[in-house]
């Protein structure tokens, strides 16, 4: 390719002149090519690769010189001869006669280089070349990854890092490429190559450790290898980018969600490092984003613009606090960098006026930001004041430009009696819902339904007076606490955020105020600003309307906090319903999750109903990602979280709690419903308190504050029961009587335990956790749970379809890795078909990976045994629309095993009949005058493919309920006893005598003209690369001919006493009889030859029988060359010694088919008994280990490597 001019020093340094006139050079890399170059080929080989000169170095390149200059320019480069060639020809064609016109050396080059970047600009313009913010260092890194790993074009570089990689105890110095869906290495040291492939979605560990020998190294292990690497420039930035891939890759398996770049980064600026990608700084971005939004509990759509240091002055104490400003789309936020000193959070949508203040010595550069509830905040020390108040200038006229109805969600608490609290105000105008009969429907509409427009608290407050002053006197207090406090930090969004603050939610937040400072504390408040009647529609689109999620929603309505009053009326329960039916159908991959009405109840009660919607939101999709979905892995990854700290924290009862398997079972319950469901409910809201203000490290600082209370008598238990019955009676008090309580002792009453000392003794004991210690284990732990999950769906796809299949368990598992890669990779690379249509987690786990017609004919090419080149394509689609049983254009794991169960084991007669179904099987379109044939073929292709998958129907039965598809019925009771090493030959033989007598092959649809043509078609493709293809193909042709005999005897026994059909048009094709054709024996193939006469070498047919008026026989189809042989029988890929080939005698074509002429497979199967080569063929073993082997070895680099034999490639997965 062309490239723009450089100068280069040593022209001759590490090259090899090849070709050399006047003005031009065209040079060699030494080591490439034949040869090698000898030892210093060797060297330069391997400095190329260690030094990364291979990324710029291509092994070929030309440049420019002037007689009398010693300064070289490189204007060309390329990766083969040929290339290289091109350039240099063009060159003396066109340039080197008009160079020896000009006098000036300077003006020679200034013309040589005007003409290479015309000939770069044109090449783009033609080429449809967009630019980019990638380097040329970069793109010529990422084409060399491609080439060296066969990366498609869509596969993309994130980036490359020189590194060692210890192969045994040797190691190797290359580099590391990381890209999107691969973590690749490469090496070449004294002419020996190292590659290794790893895909992301089968790294089931990735951590930074530590040894005496290698200080720094990052370890990556996968199901069945370890590897290292070390030597890194910079292991942080390296292992922090593996882990953003790992964690996108296992986002993939979770939840069918790739990766999409992010087009609307700023360009790169030139002081920034050349090698940096655009799609490294796109994730660069977005873990940025991610820490910021998580800091400052932002909605997940914010993306950070970019932070500087600075200070803030605070007036309640007077100081000027030294931090750092972040400023985004929609917020400016401030945090101190003594932690927990002060944070703020200020929203666009809030502030009025942005201004630069007077420069002084005592206040340098100030900001002053002045917002809508009269507060004004001075920031200074600004390093480009000007650039930022621009920026937030623009996003303020965004801001401004998006909002057009403004709300105050954050009025005075002394308002309430006078303002109209309407804000969940459903529909003004009532209307009746209609219902069909026998449903029972709930419309936020109906007026015979009380909406709850106050939290529900205030309307159903319990009262008892034994309780009444003590109460309410300390909840007088509380609020009184609070209201001094707003009055000296501010109310609302804006509000100085303190280690007071925190002090003010560890004492409890008064009931009044609970809701508000919530949505506060929790971040909601933002996204209900941003989305007003969101939560309206979303109600008014989902009441009615029924599914899954609202069955179970119904269910559980009255099982949350049935005993409080405000759940025991219509108006707690219809609350409760449209909340958790709006969230339902807002995320339908979550819907509904048991816990979470557990949840929802206690927020309706401190929150109005929209309110309580967006705290749902917000713990869901945000404070608790993947809690509430159907695997609840994210309380799994949490539990494996706890488990790491307990060990950390109190190893002295670790050992002692993982023995009796309690850690396991106490989290789950804790996590997931925040302790609402272990304690009472007063002590509980104080956790929820403190949760939505610090988030997730609260709930494991408060499990691990419970474990250490009861450590002596934790210790002395002896079985799970009495440990649980432990932790169960420790619930905080005040003990009031609550459904969700665990287990209790009758007996004794509870030991007394304040809420607020043990919640404060968490703080002091474990409030060291800090929050990106806890997403550095969690990434971690989602790993192994999200990997623990796939190994689970893959034991129990390979336990369900074991005993139908005569694979081993070890092949099936191995078959099922190759299925499931198959699927990710179309997710990777593209493929025909929605791949969340193919992988649903929520399906049952033979129907979670599925594959389309473009996946399989990839599988299909790669392990069945009748795979064969270009001919395979219309040979898996046969197969595939012979396995696709429900007729969806997909086929699960289940399916795919039992047509390769036949081929890799069945004996011949299942062979034949196999592939004699997959021709029986009607079109896509079929004729309208013949649906009784498409009837016929499908009744029969559905049935039994493997022999052994049914159990135990008579004929009769069998008929009557054939509807299409394979029914699988197993006594699971009695394979569950079976536990012998020789179960499976026991459970074999079960299987043979419970299942019905074999498929009558009497009942198979006969086979029409047209499908044996196709048929035929099969068995010479089948054959093209087989070492006995020519004693092959004369068996076919022995075979072909036996049948097309068979065909015409018995089209004459079906046609009797009928009429002959006339054929239209008198120069029909060549006819014959079967008297007037020569027995087969007496033809000699061998010696037959297109070239030698003008006829068919099976066919010998004279001018004279063309003109027989008899009725047309298959002769004539497959011999006088029409169009439908032309077409289906592609004549050129068969042997010239072959029956089946086209006459060339140049008569008229004919398109008809004959319709009467039909063969069985009775008569199929006998055929080709006959044949001993074809027997020999069909019953041949098929090497399965090799098979998987091969596909294992093409699939895990998406396509076959050009060459493997000079190197080693370490395949991981």
């Amino acid at each position: 390719m062309w490239v723009s001019p450089e100068d280069v020093l040593l022209a001759g340094a590490l090259w090899i002149t090849e070709r050399a006139n006047p003005y031009f050079i065209l040079q060699k890399r030494k080591g490439h090519g034949d040869g090698g170059g000898g030892l210093a080929g060797l060297l330069v080989g391997t400095l190329d690769v260690v030094l990364d000169s291979s990324a710029r170095m291509a092994p070929y390149r030309i440049l420019y010189q002037t007689p009398d200059s010693l300064v070289y320019w490189i204007i060309a480069h390329g990766t083969s001869r040929k290339e290289i060639t091109e350039h240099w020809e063009w060159l003396e064609h066109n340039l080197l006669q008009t160079l020896s016109i000009f006098e000036n050396e300077n003006d020679i080059t200034t013309f040589v280089k005007g003409k290479v970047q015309g000939i770069i600009a044109e090449y783009n313009k033609n080429h449809d070349v967009k630019e980019d913010d990638d380097t040329d260092k970069f793109k010529e890194a990422s084409t060399k990854f491609r080439k060296l790993f066969g990366m498609p074009e869509e596969e993309k570089l994130v980036n490359y890092y020189s590194c060692s990689f210890w192969k045994g105890k040797v190691p190797r110095q290359g580099w590391l490429y990381l890209s999107i869906n691969h973590l690749c290495f490469y090496s070449y040291l004294l002419g020996k190559e190292a590659k290794l492939v790893v895909r992301w979605a089968d790294i089931t560990q990735l951590e930074k450790s530590a040894t005496l020998l290698l200080p720094d190294a990052i370890k990556v292990s996968t199901r069945m290898n370890e590897h290292v690497f070390s030597v890194f420039l910079n292991i942080n930035e390296t292992f922090k980018l593996a882990e953003q891939l790992a964690n996108i890759a296992m986002r993939q398996l979770l939840d069918n969600k790739g990766f999409e770049q992010d087009r609307s980064l700023p360009k790169l600026k030139k002081k920034s490092p050349k090698k940096v990608s655009a799609l490294k700084r796109d994730l660069d971005a977005r873990a940025k984003s991610e820490r910021y939004r998580a800091l400052f509990r932002l909605p997940k759509d914010e993306k950070l613009d970019g932070h500087t240091d600075c200070t803030l002055w605070t007036p309640f104490n007077k100081m000027h606090i030294l931090g750092q400003m972040f400023v985004s789309t929609n917020y400016i936020c401030f945090t101190s960098k003594e932690e927990t000193l002060c944070s703020l959070i200020i929203p666009l949508r809030e502030v009025t006026i942005v201004e630069k203040a007077d420069s002084s010595n005592v206040l340098p550069s100030p900001l002053s930001i002045s917002t809508k509830n009269r507060m004004t905040f001075l920031f200074a020390n600004l390093k480009d004041r000007d650039f930022l108040v621009q920026r937030i200038s623009d996003f303020l006229q965004q801001t401004s430009s998006k909002i057009h109805i403004e709300r105050e969600l954050t009025s005075s608490l002394n308002s309430s009696d006078d303002e109209v609290k309407q804000i969940v105000v459903l529909f003004l105008t009532p209307q009746h819902s209609l219902s069909s009969d026998g449903e029972r429907t709930f419309n936020l509409n109906d007026s015979r339904v009380p909406t709850a427009t106050h939290a529900l608290m205030t309307m159903y407050r319990r009262r008892s007076p034994e309780e009444f002053n003590p109460k309410l006197a300390k909840e007088f207090l509380k609020e009184q606490a609070w209201k001094n406090h707003f009055a000296e930090y501010g109310q609302g969004v804006c509000m100085y955020r303190t280690e007071k603050t925190k002090e003010l939610v560890l004492k409890g937040i008064p009931e009044s105020m609970r809701g508000e400072l919530w949505l506060l504390f929790s971040g909601t408040v933002n996204e209900m600003a941003t989305h007003p009647g969101y939560y309206e529609d979303l109600v008014e689109k989902s009441m009615g309307k029924y599914n899954l999620a609202t069955e179970e929603i119904e269910r559980d309505l009255h099982r949350s906090l049935p005993e409080h009053p405000a759940f025991q009326n219509e108006m707690g329960i219809a609350a409760l319903r449209r909340v958790l039916t709006a969230y339902a159908f807002r995320n339908p991959n979550i819907g509904y999750c048991q816990a979470m009405n557990i949840v929802t109840s206690v927020l309706l009660l401190y929150a109005k109903e929209e309110e309580a919607f967006w705290l749902l939101v917000a713990l869901c999709e945000r404070m608790l990602p993947d809690y509430y979905n159907t695997r609840v892995v994210g309380a799994l990854v949490d539990q494996g979280v706890f488990e790491e700290l307990a060990r950390e924290y109190i190893p002295q009862l670790y050992d002692c709690m993982q023995d009796l398997g309690v850690i396991s079972t106490i989290s789950l319950s804790w996590f997931l419903t925040l302790f609402l469901s272990v304690m009472p409910f007063e002590s509980a809201v104080v956790v929820v308190d403190c949760f939505f203000y610090d988030g997730i490290k609260v709930i494991f600082q408060l499990a691990l504050s419970v474990l250490h209370a009861n450590i002596h008598q934790l210790l002395g238990c002896k079985d799970d029961g009495e440990a649980m019955t432990v932790l169960g009676r420790t619930a905080p008090s005040p003990p009031i009587p609550h459904l969700h309580s665990l287990l209790t002792d009758n007996g004794e009453p509870h030991p007394e335990v304040d809420i607020f000392k043990l919640v404060r003794s968490s703080y002091e004991k474990f409030g060291s956790i800090r929050a990106d210690v806890i997403e550095q284990m969690r990434f971690k732990q989602r790993l192994r749970v999200i990997q623990t999950i796939e190994d689970t769906t893959k034991r129990n796809v390979v336990r369900t379809i074991v005993t139908e299949t005569a694979f081993s368990i070890d092949e099936l598992e191995e078959l099922y890795v190759l299925f499931k890669a198959e699927h990710l990779t179309s997710c990777y690379w593209g493929g025909s078909s929605n791949p969340t249509e193919r992988h649903d987690p929520s399906l049952p786990y033979l129907e979670q990976y599925r594959i389309d017609m473009e996946q399989f004919k990839g599988l299909f090419n790669l392990l069945f045994p009748w795979a064969n080149g270009a001919h395979s394509d219309p040979l898996a689609l046969r197969l595939f629309r012979l396995l696709d049983q429900n007729g969806d254009a997909l086929i699960n794991f289940r399916e795919f095993i039992s047509g390769l169960g036949v081929l890799c084991h069945g004996d011949l007669t299942e062979k034949l009949k196999l592939l004699y179904k997959m021709h029986v099987i009607p079109e896509n379109t079929h004729e309208p005058e013949e649906p009784d044939s498409a009837f016929e073929a499908t009744q029969y292709f559905f049935e039994d493919i493997t022999p052994g998958t049914s159990i135990g129907h008579d004929s009769k039965c069998r008929s009557a309920r054939d509807d299409g598809f394979v029914r699988v019925t197993f006594k699971t009771e009695r394979v569950k006893k079976l536990n012998t090493p020789e179960y499976r030959h026991y459970l074999k033989l079960w299987n043979q005598e419970t299942k019905s007598k074999l498929e009558n092959t009497k009942d198979l649809p006969k086979l029409n003209q047209s499908q044996f043509i196709e048929l035929c078609k099969t068995l010479y493709s089948m054959f093209s690369e087989d070492v006995a293809e020519q004693e092959l193909y004369h068996a076919t042709a022995t075979v072909t001919s036996l049948l097309l005999e068979m065909g015409e005897v018995g089209k004459l026994f079906s046609s009797s006493g009928r009429k002959d059909h006339n054929i239209e048009g008198e120069s029909g094709p060549s006819m014959c009889t079967r008297d007037q054709l020569p027995s087969m024996q007496d033809i000699r193939l061998e010696d037959s030859s297109p070239k030698d006469t003008g006829i068919s070498s099976a066919m010998l047919i004279s001018d004279d029988e063309t003109k027989d008026d008899t009725s047309m026989s298959s002769y004539s189809v497959l011999s006088a060359g029409s169009h439908e042989l032309d077409e289906k029988l592609q004549c050129e890929d068969i042997a010239d010694d072959t029956v089946l080939v086209r006459s060339e005698d140049g008569l008229p074509h004919s398109t008809s088919i004959d319709k009467d002429w039909t063969i069985t497979f009775e008569q199929f199967l006998a055929s080709v008994l006959t044949e001993q080569a074809l027997v020999h063929y069909f019953e041949k073993p098929v090497e399965v280990a090799a098979c998987i082997t091969n596909a294992k070895n093409v699939q895990t680099v998406g396509r076959p490597l050009l060459s493997t034999s000079d190197y080693e490639i370490s395949l991981s997965g």
